[in-house]
């Protein structure tokens, strides 16, 4: 089985200031939520992924993107195996998503999303 890219985020300090300069640039549909958390809408059905802008824990900043997987906890251990190390864990976030973070052998961030057969 593949595992498609299905989501993106752009991690930073202030999450209005990046929601605002990427919906001028690139006038995607950003709606912020109460979470710190803005989902993109990137504006062509059945093309492009689209994602989302949070705000990072402890300063954090990053650019990451998600593959979708049917196995989270057995994915991270292969990461592991390989030498990459896990940032989150599987996470549930009720009625969104279940996903998990790792950092690959030097240090890019990458997330996991259980594939819940909707793609």
């Amino acid at each position: 089985m593949a595992n498609p890219i299905v989501h993106w985020e752009i991690v930073g300090g202030d999450v209005k200031k990046l929601s605002a300069f990427y919906k001028n640039i690139f006038g995607w549909k950003i709606e912020n939520t109460p979470m710190n958390y803005s989902i993109v809408d990137t504006g062509d059905p059945g093309v492009g992924i689209n994602g989302g802008i949070g705000a990072g824990e402890g300063g954090a900043k990053h650019v990451t993107f998600y593959a979708s997987v049917d196995d989270l906890g057995a994915t991270l251990k292969k990461i592991e195996k390989a030498g990459g190390k896990t940032v989150v864990p599987p996470t549930v976030i009720p009625n969104m998503v279940t996903f998990a973070l790792f950092t690959d052998p030097e240090g890019h961030m990458v997330g996991l999303v259980k594939d819940d057969g909707q793609h």
